[in-house]
């Protein structure tokens, strides 16, 4: 579940960001002037897209790795975009983040999600999560309480382990910079554990509660889950999906035949960026040109 990009990953997620598929309508002054405001502008405003987007990434990232092109994807879109690093060891390990039990980082974004929606005096949020995030958006929609449940408009999840997943080869894909960060990542969870990592296995804690019999998506809520049917590490991809009434359940390839993107790509993926923005829409049969993913480890 660890969602750290590599330094070529990033590079290319960048040109992909400037080459991506044209949106139904070319961006307006609005949208313009939106997207050179950065991250966390509470002072960022758009009637267009008037809720913000709180985006959450996944176990091992921050908020300035996984979801950080996206971001700037939604800005170029009219978007007003939030984001924080949550569950991390900080000051020791600042870095990386969704290491701690679902349900304390969960009560951080909570408080976030309340500041978001208090400094900016919109009167809902929209929440963006991939891997843990995507849990995250989902879970903290659930259990987040007043001022964050009611405040909620759309959800839109990322390969969501939402009924738990294995971390066999959690390891293997917490990369950087390469197979140096792979044993510092290995060093890091080994010193101070994966508390985490416990939460969102197939009998986890965090999975239990968030599948406890009533339902996950919440009244009031437009909730899409997207994955993808190459994903490695959220197996069997199904377990993403949230089967309930009213909830988007899609596979990249739905599509997108042709995308072989996997989990850590899903995170940069064009093809998933725009149903992101489907989502975000209520817009989910606009289509789009597709382009190839990062594949799958």
């Amino acid at each position: 579940m660890v969602c750290l990009p590599s330094l070529a990953l990033g590079l290319a997620s960048l040109a992909t960001v400037l080459a991506s598929p044209l949106p139904d309508k070319a961006p307006t002054k609005e949208d313009d002037s939106v997207a050179i405001q950065r991250t966390n502008d509470f002072s960022c405003k758009s009637s267009k897209h008037p809720n913000p987007v709180v985006l959450l990434h996944g176990l091992g990232a921050s908020e300035q790795i996984d979801l950080n092109f996206l971001e700037v994807w939604l800005r170029h879109r009219g978007f007003c975009t939030f984001a924080l690093t949550y569950g991390s060891y900080a000051p020791y390990i600042p870095i990386l983040g969704g290491l701690k039990p679902i349900a304390e980082s969960s009560r951080e974004i909570a408080a976030f999600i309340r500041e978001v929606r208090s400094r900016t005096g919109a009167a809902k949020v929209d929440v963006v999560g991939h891997s843990e995030g995507g849990f995250q958006s989902l879970y903290t929609a659930k259990f987040g309480g007043a001022g964050v449940t009611d405040a909620i408009d759309k959800v839109v999840a990322i390969a969501p382990p939402t009924h738990g997943t294995s971390f066999a080869g959690l390891y293997n894909l917490a990369y950087l910079f390469g197979s140096a960060s792979r044993e510092a990542v290995g060093k890091v969870l080994d010193a101070v554990g994966c508390a985490a990592c416990d939460d969102l296995g197939p009998d986890g804690a965090a999975v239990r509660r968030l599948n406890d019999g009533t339902p996950i998506a919440q009244r009031g809520h437009a909730v899409t889950v997207i994955t993808s049917r190459l994903d490695e590490l959220v197996t069997p991809t199904t377990t993403a999906f949230v089967v309930e009434p009213g909830v988007s359940n899609i596979y990249v390839q739905d599509y997108c035949p042709l995308d072989p993107v996997g989990h850590i790509g899903e995170a940069v993926d064009t093809n998933v960026w725009n149903l992101v923005l489907n989502g975000l829409d209520g817009k989910t049969g606009r289509k789009f040109v597709c382009l190839a993913g990062p594949p799958g480890r």
